[in-house]
């Protein structure tokens, strides 16, 4: 099961319509991350988020390596 960060912006709706989430993973805190909506190949919809969602996503990729590794896509598919 992955736990969303309050940061991502996704609503219930948001989550019942999206199929994968683009997740990067703390590397001081095992468990603990972000994750955002994205499609197949990774890509999140950056006009559709909310303004703390977009600043949590760009601060997010901005210290790969330093505090989030890689980010991974994991499909929501049952």
């Amino acid at each position: 099961m992955v736990s969303l960060h309050t940061a991502c912006g996704a609503t219930a709706s948001d989550l019942a319509q999206t199929q994968y989430l683009l997740r990067f993973e703390s590397l001081f805190h095992a468990g603990r991350g972000m994750a955002f909506p994205c499609d197949a190949q990774g890509h999140v919809d950056l006009d559709g988020m909310t303004d703390r969602a977009r600043d949590s996503y760009l601060y997010a990729r901005a210290v790969i390596g330093r505090e989030y590794a890689f980010p991974q896509v994991l499909s929501l598919a049952h």
